[in-house]
This record gives C-alpha cells, structure tokens and sequence, in this order.
C-alpha cells in the first residue's frame, strides 16, 4: 500500500478524552487515492447529550444541529463501510485514533487499516517551521485555504492537501517515486537525527 492511498479523517469531540467519557460529534473525511481525493464523507452526530459553550464557540456546532443529527452509532455504521480497510491518517492521529476506537467498540466494529499521524511526520521533515500545528504548516507551505478550521471535513481536506506536499517534498528531497506506507509509519516514529539515514538507506534499498 501506498502512502497516497489513505483515508485522512479528522473528528469535532465533545472533550479532549473518550476514556473521560467524551464522544464525537461530527466526522469528516477524504479519500485519496493515487494522490487524487476520489470521496468525502461528513455527518454531525448525536451523542445523546449537550455539548458546553466552549465546545460550540471552538467548532460553530451548537446543540440545535446536533438535536437534528443522527446518533453516533448510525454515522459511525456508515463510516465503517466508507473506510473498509483502507489506511488511515490525521493530524495528531492519536487524538483521532482514540476517538475512532472507541466509538466503534461501541457499535461492534474494529478499525482494520493502520494509522499513521501527519503531525509526527512534519515534525522530521519541517523542522524550522514555527510549529506544527495544522493552521501553521498549511501556511508556511502556502497552501491556499478556503474555509473554516475546527469542522471535521475542512480539517480533513486541509490536511490531505499538506500530506500530498509533504509526500512530494519527501519524494524530491531523496528521489524516491513510490513512498510506502510502511515507509511513512517507520519515518513518524523514527528520531529526527535518524530520519536522513532512514530514508536514504531506503532508497539505497530499492534502487
């Protein structure tokens, strides 16, 4: 598998913790593939009670949308068979893991493509960027933006367009044509110090 056939996907919470007892409230994704985004899938959900005023001023989802929404177990069904088995990405994946995992346990399901974090992956090949937050990187890459950060789907397009410039950076940088996933999952963990020798001795490997 490719690192530029993924699902990149992005949550709205209730709170910063599932295991605290907070739930998804809206989920956004894209699909790459080949580098091209061929589907999207965004729903609000329900997660059965209201949601405080720091949470609607932080994502513009307020009480009356989501008393509308379907329940978590119903969006959380159909995103299931919108990922399948595909890998998976986000912007501080452990954050969007956690959330993922647990609100498929939920439902009886189980998250059968791997993750790997677009945030790890920046912090070993920008490292003189300010910081690392998704709003900055989109920035200093000169992505252009057209939308509102902290709603599930434009956070999820937002950080399929910097993983597709960070893909093409890696690939001009050290020559490579075809990064593997199980390429990007070693570089996230890999120590920034580490990360030259990594990748050149990949391409050593292959060429």
């Amino acid at each position: 598998m490719l690192a530029d056939s993924i699902v990149v996907l992005d949550f709205e919470t209730t709170g910063l913790s599932p295991d605290q007892g907070d739930r998804a409230i809206e989920i956004g994704a894209v699909k790459l593939e080949n580098g091209v985004i061929t589907d999207r899938f965004q729903a609000l959900m329900n997660p059965g009670r209201r949601i405080n005023s720091f949470i609607e001023n932080y994502t513009g989802i307020n009480n009356r949308m989501l008393a509308v929404a379907q329940p978590c177990a119903a969006v959380m069904t159909n995103f299931a068979d919108f990922i399948g088995n595909s890998n998976l990405l986000a912007h501080n994946a452990s954050f969007d893991s956690r959330f993922l995992t647990a609100e498929f346990a939920r439902i009886g399901r189980q998250v059968l493509g791997e993750f790997t974090c677009s945030l790890l992956v920046s912090r070993r090949i920008y490292l003189d960027a300010p910081n690392h937050k998704l709003g900055t990187l989109i920035h200093y890459k000169n992505i252009a933006v057209d939308g509102d950060f902290h709603r599930a789907l434009f956070d999820a397009e937002m950080t399929a367009e910097l993983w597709l410039v960070m893909l093409s950076d890696i690939r001009a940088r050290y020559g490579l044509d075809n990064i593997p996933f199980s390429l990007i999952k070693r570089l996230a963990k890999t120590p920034k110090a580490q990360v030259v020798k990594l990748l050149t001795s990949y391409v050593t490997k292959v060429t």
